[in-house]
């Protein structure tokens, strides 16, 4: 499995957002990704977080696998972790109903 990430955020989240990533993609979905076959897949994530005009967070996570696409988007988030959290939590729903 080749993985590219790309996080675009603002410079004070960027870490934050990396982290939460990371563990999103080790932790919560590990087990559903350990169960498909993905050896020879090249997998892009783009994950793109703002803030809106009200100051709070906006986020897109945009996943690429071997050509089926998956796109999610959420607005209007005060905690940038429970943002980042959501947006995986909808991909690992849709893997979990393949």
């Amino acid at each position: 499995m080749e993985l590219k990430i790309q996080i675009h955020a603002p410079d004070e989240a960027k870490a934050v957002v990396e982290r939460l990533a990371w563990e999103n993609l080790n932790q919560k979905l590990n087990s559903y990704l350990n169960k498909l076959d993905w050896e020879d897949v090249e997998w892009i994530i783009d994950l793109k977080i703002d803030r809106n005009k009200k100051w709070l967070f906006d986020g897109i996570l945009q996943i690429n696998i071997d050509g089926k696409s998956f796109r999610y988007s959420r607005e209007d988030y005060k905690n940038l972790d429970d943002l980042v959290n959501n947006l995986f939590d909808h991909f690992k729903q849709d893997l979990s109903n393949k």
